[in-house]
């Protein structure tokens, strides 16, 4: 019998110290070239691991990592718990009231990549040489499970590029998010399902019909009455003045453990229990974003490092590394993801400029297609060589992404944002305190360029739109922003709040500076151009200098002009 010493307590310290000191380091270095930290996290494990440090340096090896039973489960069970809310954050970020509004053309995305990514990877898998599989016998499941997990895309790797390009909360960007939201929550039902068809194949036909009646009835259950109840639990809480992000922390992992157990205990997998705990979370109205970014922070500063270095630690990538194998992978898998996107794009009449960015964002395979390979290796339905196909081509797919993206954008004709604000339209110093006031403020200085009927119509549309997620973009900003049809040109107005304005801002600091934006609906270049460009400038410290400074509106839009002129 294996007991737990203080020699493997000592050790396990210095494991996970020398683990998030590497991929943490490395991470930022990875960050701040506008590469994903999870190439740095992966690298560390296979630096350290059996790849590198095994052939290398032997005994250093064993000393760090020994094979002992004990020591090998502490760390094991420190990724698991890592991957597994990476799964509840993941679920945080998906928004299904904004997909609903985005219905027609993000469901019709959504699907579209889905299905074409599927047929595109399903034959050439069950074309695979025998040597590639575990069991023959498993062909078909075996190829069910690769064109799965050739759909799932990544969407916080997605999101990250969005927001890099200051296009994440344009429209643009919220129609590619619903999109993935969409897309990965239907690949993880139907992975689930794949998974729970390959685990139960022995047994009978009803406990195969328990995987699917369960799968679909967890997610009903929980995106109706579970949601409704979230809420209203984390509200009661809230007015009764619990600590917050604290209390929002502990309900959201209770949650999660919660419908972890409940969907192991079905047959499937708890992973599918988090990320659906996530879902349920991030549709909580009583949620704040500045609680959403500390949970998602948490999970990526510590613990997701850990889970993506010990992949690098089990596994060596040299002695499965097939070159032919990895080529194939990865090509089916951007392709397909890419070709879905754009066909389903065509298909809602998005505009053929929109169309590359939207296939472009759902290419990358990224954190989510790294687990359901994992979990399926560990499962026993894929081989070593397969998985390390698969990571592989999900790093490369999350690598290429950022520059793919900047070509695609950089091809749209640059904008002035001080062309667009009049001197009328400045507010030095707004007197509303809340942030319907302030849009309401502002839209009574666009003048005769907004009719009365047009105003009404536009602070209606802002008011869903605050309603469904905040325009704050942090450090201060927010930039609330419509299209309406009959425009014919944008009408762009700004107000300084000195005193700040709770915007429910992701850094939870209120927010001073407000760019408000009406646009014609198709003038979409422009619209985003806009976005990007305030939001570029407003980064500027002498910018934001000169607006601090202006002591009335005609300085204010001096200040603006020239800031701007130069941005």
């Amino acid at each position: 019998m294996h007991y737990l010493s203080e020699q493997h307590i000592l050790l396990f310290l210095v494991q996970v110290f020398i683990l998030l000191l590497l991929t943490r380091g490395l991470g930022e270095l990875f960050r701040q070239r506008n590469q994903p930290p999870l190439t740095a996290e992966l690298l560390v494990g296979v630096i350290l691991g059996p790849t590198v440090l095994g052939r290398c340096a032997p005994s250093v090896h064993g000393m760090l990592f020994p094979t002992d039973l004990v020591q090998q489960t502490m760390l094991e069970t420190v990724s698991w718990i890592g991957v597994l809310f990476l799964l509840l954050a993941t679920g945080l970020e998906i928004d299904f009231s904004i997909a609903w509004r985005q219905r027609g053309s993000a469901l019709v995305i959504a699907l579209s990549d889905i299905v074409i990514p599927m047929a595109l990877a399903f034959i050439p898998a069950l074309l695979l040489p025998a040597k590639y599989l575990v069991d023959v016998d498993q062909r078909l499941i075996f190829a069910c499970f690769m064109a799965t997990a050739m759909t799932i895309s990544a969407m916080p790797v997605s999101a990250r590029i969005l927001h890099d390009f200051d296009i994440l909360r344009a429209d643009l960007g919220l129609l590619i998010m619903s999109a993935l939201a969409v897309n990965d929550t239907l690949g993880w039902v139907v992975f689930t399902i794949v998974l729970g068809l390959f685990t139960q194949a022995t047994h009978t036909a009803g406990s195969v019909l328990v995987i699917l009646a369960g799968t679909i009835g967890v997610c009903v259950a929980a995106l109706t009455f579970g949601r409704r109840l979230s809420t209203a639990v984390l509200g009661t809480l809230q007015r009764r003045g619990f600590p917050e992000p604290g209390t929002s922390l502990t309900f959201a992992c209770i949650l999660g453990l919660f419908l972890g157990a409940l969907t192991q205990g079905l047959g499937i997998h708890a992973l599918f229990g988090f990320f659906i705990a996530g879902i349920v979370m991030g549709e909580s109205r009583a949620l704040s974003q500045e609680t959403r970014i500390t949970i998602e922070q948490m999970v990526h500063a510590i613990f997701v490092p850990l889970f993506f270095a010990n992949i690098g630690l089990k596994i060596d990538f040299a002695a499965n590394f097939d070159l032919g194998l990895v080529l194939l992978v990865t090509s089916i898998g951007i392709a397909g993801r890419y070709a879905g996107a754009w066909i389903g794009a065509t298909l809602a009449r998005v505009r053929r400029r929109d169309r590359d960015v939207i296939s472009i964002a759902h290419t990358p395979g990224g954190m989510m297609e790294i687990v359901v390979a994992l979990l399926a290796l560990e499962t026993g339905l894929i081989t070593a060589p397969v998985f390390v196909a698969i990571a592989l081509g999900a790093l490369g797919s999350s690598v290429i992404l950022g520059p793919w993206m900047h070509r695609a954008l950089k091809r749209r004709a640059p904008v002035c944002v001080a062309d667009y604000i009049h001197p009328a339209s400045v507010v030095a110093h707004v007197r509303a305190a809340t942030r319907l006031g302030v849009i309401e403020e502002l839209l009574a200085k666009a003048g005769d360029r907004l009719g009365d009927a047009a105003r009404a119509s536009v602070l209606a549309a802002m008011a869903h739109r605050e309603a469904d997620f905040s325009t704050a973009l942090a450090h201060g900003l927010a930039v609330p922003h419509v299209r309406v049809e009959g425009l014919r040109e944008p009408v762009l107005m700004f107000g300084r709040s000195v005193g700040g304005i709770d915007w429910d801002a992701p850094d939870g600091h209120p927010t001073h500076y407000v760019f408000l934006i009406v646009s014609p609906a198709d003038l979409n270049d422009v619209h985003l151009q806009l976005l990007a460009a305030i939001a570029k400038g407003m980064r500027k410290s002498e910018t934001r200098a000169a607006i601090d400074a202006a002591m009335d509106e005609q300085a204010l839009w001096k200040g603006l002009s020239e800031g701007f002129c130069t941005a």
